[in-house]
């Protein structure tokens, strides 16, 4: 874990600079909560990516917009790619995860809040189908929001 989220391509994460017990620190808080939770992603038994899923009105993220009944946030690291290479595997990830979080018939919204300076990661949540909103200013970063709804109707307006 703490050499996924202190890559160069994670800087966006705000954790490149951390140690390995500042990293522990922070996921045995979040594991300490009940509205938070963080998710290791297996294939074939090796670790691909890490899911964490959050309740906006009890994140900082929801004192920055409008949190809606059934809304759900989530952050998404796709690991390393370790030789790796078939196309479509970020999509497929994002696929199941997305799908994951609808199960539960609460969550009728999910919410990403990527740092607004990575192009990337808000041209991959617009390609899952997200519909982009509006950039927000959070203690740590200026971030860009993006929804899904579990409606495509609710998606459109």
């Amino acid at each position: 874990m703490h050499g996924w989220v202190t890559e160069e391509r994670a800087r966006f994460g705000g954790m490149a600079d951390h140690t390995r017990e500042q990293v522990l620190e922070i996921y045995e808080y979040l594991d300490s909560l009940t509205t938070h939770h963080a998710f290791l992603v297996q294939r074939d038994g090796e670790p691909v990516a890490l899911f964490q899923t959050y309740e906006p009105d009890a994140d900082p993220v929801g004192e920055c917009y409008e949190v809606q009944p059934g809304d759900y946030g989530v952050h998404i690291l796709i690991g390393p790619a370790d030789g790796r290479t078939e196309r479509g595997f970020t999509g497929e990830i994002l696929r199941v995860l997305i799908a994951y979080v609808l199960a539960d018939p609460a969550h009728r919204r999910i919410i990403v809040e990527p740092d607004a300076r990575n192009q990337k990661a808000i041209e991959r949540m617009v390609r899952a189908g997200f519909e982009l909103g509006p950039e927000i200013d959070k203690p740590e970063k200026r971030a860009r929001l993006a929804f899904f709804s579990r409606e495509p109707q609710e998606r459109r307006g």
